[in-house]
This record gives C-alpha cells, sequence and structure tokens, in this order.
C-alpha cells in the first residue's frame, strides 16, 4: 500500500493535534464508514423483508424454512464479525472498508436473479443468505476503526453516530423495499414479474438490486478518501483481549443491548406474520416492522452524547431493567400467545419499547469499552468487535430458537424466560464491576 494512505503521526489524545488535523481527519473517515456501515446493516437485513415476501410469489417454503433463512444471515454475520475484529490492525481502514463494501455486491446480484426464478431451491437461498452475512460482520471492523479515530472524551458520541446510523440500514431496508417492488425499474432484465393475490404486479428483484449502485460508489469512495492508522498487531498478538475477564464481562452486556436489538431486527416481521396476521389477515408486517428498527437507532445515536456526559454504565444498568421488565411483560400478558388481534397493540408497544431502550444500551456500552481498557486502545478497539461479533449472532439465535421453542411448546414463550435470564446476569454483572460505588472499573 502507498506510504501516503498510513497516518503514522495520528495522535487524538493530543489536543493541539487534535484541533489541528485530528478531528477533520477523524469526522471525514466517521462519515465515509457510517454511509458503508448503513449499506452493510441494509444488505445484512434483506431476508427480514425477502422471507415475508417468498410466499407470496408461489415459493413453497415452510414456516420453519424461512425461520431458517431469515436465520443464516445473522449466522454468517457473527462468525465474519469475529474474523473482522483482527482485520484493522493487520489491514488498515481503507482496504477494510473499501474490499468489504465492494464484495456485498456478490450477494446481492445472486439474490435478484434468485427471487426472479421461482425454480430457485430452499439451498441456494440459504447460501445467498450467508453470503449477505457479509454485510454483518463489518461491524466488527468498522467501529474498532472509528475509536482508533477519536479520543476518549468524544468516543462515546463517534461510536453512537456510527452505530446508530448505521443501524437505520435495517429500517432502510425494510421501509424502503415495500416501495420499490411496485417499480418496474429493472424490467429491461426480463422477468421477475409477479402478480400476486392481491392482484398487484410486484418486482422482489428490486429489495435486492437497488443496493448495487450504491455499494459500487462507497466502495470506490472509501478506497480513495480513508487513510489509516498503523496500529499494527498479528492474529496472536490480539488474543491477549481473552486474558481479561472483563472481556467476558463486556460481552455479556453487548449480547443485552445489540444481541437483542438485532435479533428483534430479523425476526420482527416474521412474529408479526406467525402471531398476529392469523388474527387479522389484513394485517401486513412490513407496515410496522421497520418502526423498531428505526426507534433503536435513534435512541442509539441521540443517547451516545448524553453518555459521553454521564458514563455509560449508569444507562445500561437503567437499560437492563427495562429490559427484563419489558420482555417479562411481553410473556405473563399473553403477547405471545395472542387470541385476538386488540392484543397487537399492546405487543406493538412492548416490542417498539425493546427497540428503544436497546438502543440506549447500545450507546451506553460503547461508551463504557474504551474506559473498561483505557490502558490499551488497541485491546478497547479489538473488545469492541469482539463483542459485536458475539452479539451479531442476534438474529440467527433469535429466528432459530424461536422455531425449535415452538416445536417444543407450541410457542415462543419458553425462549424469551431465557431471555429474561440472560439480562438478569448480565445486568448484574455490570452493576457489580462499573456501576455500584467502590466499582472495579467505574465508567
Amino acid at each position: 500500500m502507498n506510504d501516503s494512505h498510513w497516518l503514522t503521526n495520528y495522535d487524538s489524545s493530543n489536543e493541539e493535534f487534535w484541533k489541528r488535523n485530528g478531528k477533520k481527519t477523524a469526522w471525514k473517515t466517521l462519515t465515509i464508514t457510517t454511509a458503508a456501515l448503513t449499506l452493510s446493516f441494509a444488505t445484512w437485513f434483506l431476508y427480514s423483508v425477502i422471507v415475508i415476501k417468498l410466499p407470496h410469489i408461489g415459493f413453497q417454503f415452510t414456516d420453519d424454512q424461512l425461520f431458517w433463512m431469515g436465520a443464516m444471515p445473522g449466522l454468517a454475520g457473527g462468525l465474519l464479525r469475529i474474523v473482522n475484529t483482527f482485520l484493522i490492525p493487520i489491514y488498515g481502514t481503507r482496504k477494510v472498508v473499501s474490499v468489504s463494501s465492494l464484495i456485498k455486491i456478490i450477494p446481492v446480484v445472486m439474490l435478484g436473479f434468485a427471487v426472479m426464478n421461482p425454480e430457485t431451491s430452499f439451498t441456494y437461498f440459504m447460501v445467498i443468505g450467508f453470503l449477505l452475512g457479509i454485510g454483518g460482520g463489518d461491524f466488527s471492523s468498522f467501529m474498532p476503526s472509528t475509536s482508533l479515530f477519536f479520543p476518549k472524551k468524544e468516543a462515546g458520541t463517534a461510536l453512537g453516530i456510527q452505530a446508530g446510523i448505521g443501524n437505520f440500514g435495517v429500517s432502510l431496508v425494510q421501509l424502503l423495499s415495500p416501495l420499490v417492488i411496485s417499480l418496474s425499474i429493472f424490467s429491461f432484465m426480463g422477468g421477475g414479474e409477479i402478480i400476486v393475490e392481491t392482484g398487484k404486479t410486484i418486482y422482489l428483484e428490486n429489495i435486492a438490486f437497488i443496493y448495487v449502485i450504491p455499494l459500487f460508489i462507497i466502495g470506490i469512495w472509501a478506497w480513495f478518501s480513508l487513510k489509516s492508522i498503523p496500529v499494527k498487531a498479528s492474529f496472536k498478538e490480539q488474543l491477549d483481549i481473552f486474558k481479561d475477564k472483563h472481556t467476558l464481562y463486556c460481552t455479556m452486556t453487548y449480547i443485552m443491548t445489540f444481541g437483542i436489538f438485532a435479533g428483534f431486527s430479523a425476526s420482527f416481521p416474521m412474529m408479526i406474520k406467525n402471531l398476529y396476521v392469523p388474527l387479522d389477515k389484513n394485517l401486513d408486517p412490513l407496515q410496522f416492522a421497520f418502526y423498531g428498527p428505526l426507534i433503536g437507532s435513534a435512541s442509539r445515536v441521540i443517547f451516545g452524547k448524553v453518555a459521553d456526559k454521564i458514563g455509560g454504565a449508569l444507562l445500561t444498568q437503567v437499560t437492563g431493567i427495562a429490559l427484563i421488565i419489558l420482555i417479562c411483560r411481553l410473556i405473563l400478558g399473553g403477547y405471545l400467545t395472542p387470541t385476538s388481534p386488540d392484543q397487537f397493540e399492546g405487543f406493538l408497544f412492548i416490542v417498539l419499547a425493546i427497540f428503544f431502550f436497546t438502543g440506549i444500551g447500545n450507546a451506553a456500552t460503547f461508551k463504557q469499552f474504551p474506559v473498561i481498557f483505557s490502558d490499551s486502545p488497541r485491546k478497547a478497539a479489538g473488545v469492541i468487535g469482539w463483542t459485536a461479533a458475539v452479539a451479531a449472532f442476534g438474529p440467527f439465535v433469535f429466528n432459530v430458537l424461536i422455531t425449535q421453542s415452538r416445536m417444543m411448546t407450541g410457542d415462543s414463550r419458553l425462549f424469551f424466560w431465557f431471555l429474561v435470564v440472560g439480562c438478569v446476569m448480565a445486568t448484574a454483572v455490570n452493576w457489580h464491576f462499573y456501576t455500584k460505588s467502590g466499582c472495579e472499573r467505574p465508567c
């Protein structure tokens, strides 16, 4: 790589340097990588929309198969985030962001042609779903990169903005998809026109093809505009984060926040379809699904700055308590075993409140991690990448375990009780080590 692409004397902790050069460079990098991350989230969650529509255009997949399809990008996203955790110190910001943006064009194009062919197999859709997980993997390289560019006092704001706006990609795909499927913008490719039961003509391939040009533009923009901070460390050297018990504790709190956000984002449309559409045939899951990720993303952006002012631990504590109460209400209120369409309003309110608090917790935890690992910015970046990797299994866990819970007990309440237990454990850990008076690492 050309030496001019490496920032050899970058020091965000130096006030004079930050005001003179660092701030401009950091915010330029944040702008490009956040735009890239937004498209990453959009492509990662394409299946949250696709699986709802496939039965309407003639694909004969069972509900369990649809849940597995929805789970596959989550599985891949988690696995690829583990890989991404270690990429920035090896390859640098410029290469990682550029290549990851351009490579996502491959599964997007595959998906566009797959939905145009009614003979496309379940196996092929599963392969595409796994490749879409590339978009989920990006987070664990983009966020650590951002943490290197900003001083600790502004890290919460920067990471909150990036993750929050990036998460808008979920709402983008769930909001934009119903609008674009009615347009014949790719009809020149032939095929793809489907007339559904309502008499409407839809072009499901639009949901995928519409992202090709933006991904290409972002990839080229990143290649020619981004620079990298040389924080060199081999893969083996970066494994030292696992020698610190706080890596585990940070992982628990981030699973509680982002894991639940991502899991609900992926499964929310299918939950509406399976729980409430049988009670009200006029209910369209996609009319409501995008609100959750939108609210969670917005609260993440807003509370990033709040976390910078009051610290992240208190906000994480509030999040944990709120999630425990809300999920218990979801179970005990009968909203997971509805008998009347009138219950949908309560179900929607509770789930949107869960999204709101996970957004707060997402902002809070990313403020905490650089403080907890303040002795080493490289370790802090590694922990951000690792915790994000594990939490990225949320879509996979939600879709698979909801399916397993339904098979074992007839409904999903068993899975959500396990979710409550996990929140109790993470909230207790956060209180003991990071929140209470005299705790080990106050943050």
